[in-house]
């Protein structure tokens, strides 16, 4: 059977990049409904975008051995769909018979073409990429390849040795974006990244009312008090003696946005809006204290503390909460490579942007505290690399 056009979806990650790297591939019918083939394999040590360019070959190889005759390719990877549309130069000389074996694949098809999509919408390739990570932990490098299934070969067996001493390739999509050579930046400690990242100045919103209580506070929309504008009016003042800040983005939440205003003000820069950084639904809960949601319903809230995949009954999981904070984080290094952007946000996404700059699980919602109108810090670069750089600054309050 043969299909007339199929949708490809692939990712690859890295941990450590380079380090332990997998990639993911799944085909879709045309309709993106029908699931019609899965690929996924560890690679061994390898960097982000070397396990995203595997990802894609064995994306189009599994829809050659389907028959396809057009493919649509949807990855989150700016610069694999960027340079495969030939809009990016590809400089990086490992990434060169990988993009050349993803032509040569392409090449059989009738029509190829390729769309960027936020991580969120990637999450089956990203789901096949970590599985295949997890697996590779659980054998050493020498039987890294019977963790796969189903995978295809690699273009070069030669470029094993390579990847092993890649260094970050963020230079080269940095160059790409902006068609100027500028000098390495490294990250800090053991990175290993170069280049400048993206770095998230996290404010968390000053005091309300609900705060004081020490009530669930979510979709609900306190103003700040007296203390929150001072508190707000401080944390400006701080952030516009740092200078060098580009953009300023909030929450939609009216707190956060008062928040949002000052800073912005005290920096001459506009307020920007992103419905992803919203504080997470607390349903029914919200408005109660911990011991209020606790009588109301005990065995929920029990298991809510704990797990991060029950919500609040009408409410939203952190899990989800995690979806759309990291489709934001993914939004704003797309739209502020290399800049300092202050984000304006509450608890709940300020601990899952730290989250997922330290690549740690859902305990750290419960473990880390962030006072009313702190500042954290989190740099993200471009190869997926990143650092926490502080968390929880009161100092200038």
């Amino acid at each position: 059977m043969s299909f007339p056009e199929v949708i490809v979806e692939a990712d690859g990650g890295s941990r450590g990049n380079p380090g332990p790297a997998g990639y993911g591939a799944v085909v879709y019918d045309a309709d993106h409904v029908r699931v019609l083939a899965e690929r996924r394999e560890f690679l061994g040590i390898a960097t982000n975008n070397v396990a995203e360019y595997r990802g894609l070959i064995a994306g189009l190889a599994a829809a050659a051995e389907l028959g396809a005759e057009s493919v649509v390719v949807r990855m989150d990877s700016k610069l694999v769909v960027e340079q495969m549309s030939g809009r990016w130069k590809i400089k990086h000389a490992a990434l060169i018979p990988l993009a050349d074996q993803a032509r040569r694949i392409a090449a059989g098809f009738a029509r190829v073409s390729y769309r960027w999509i936020p991580r969120a919408q990637n999450s089956h390739a990203d789901r096949l990429a970590n599985e295949a990570m997890d697996a590779g932990a659980d054998v050493d490098e020498g039987r890294a390849e019977a963790a796969s299934t189903r995978s295809v070969e690699a273009a070069d067996p030669a470029l094993a040795d390579t990847e092993r001493a890649l260094p970050s390739w963020i230079d080269e999509a940095r160059e790409a974006n902006t068609e100027q050579s500028k000098p390495a930046q490294h990250g800090p400690g053991w990175t290993r990244a170069t280049g400048r990242p993206t770095r998230l100045l996290l404010l968390r919103h000053g005091q309300t009312e609900l705060s004081v209580q020490r009530r669930y506070s979510g979709r609900g929309n306190p103003p700040l008090t007296a203390l929150g504008r001072e508190q707000a009016a401080r944390a400006a003042k701080m952030l516009a003696a740092k200078g060098g800040i580009a953009a300023v983005v909030s929450s939609p939440l009216g707190r956060a946005r008062e928040t949002a205003e000052a800073a912005a003000a005290a920096l001459g820069v506009p307020v920007e809006i992103h419905d992803g950084l919203i504080e997470t639904d607390f349903g029914a809960w919200e408005g109660l204290t911990f011991a209020e949601a606790a009588q109301r319903d005990p065995d929920l809230h029990a298991r809510w503390i704990g797990d991060p995949t029950v919500a609040a009954p009408g409410g939203e999981n952190f899990e989800e909460v995690r979806a759309r904070v990291d489709a934001a984080l993914r939004d704003l290094l797309e739209r502020y490579p290399g800049a300092n952007v202050v984000v304006v946000s509450h608890v709940t996404p300020i601990k899952t942007l730290l989250r997922l700059a330290l690549d740690a699980g859902p305990s750290l919602l419960y473990r880390l505290h962030l006072d009313l109108a702190s500042l954290s810090i989190a740099e993200f670069y471009l190869d997926g690399g990143s650092s926490v750089r502080l968390v929880n600054d009161t100092s200038y309050l």
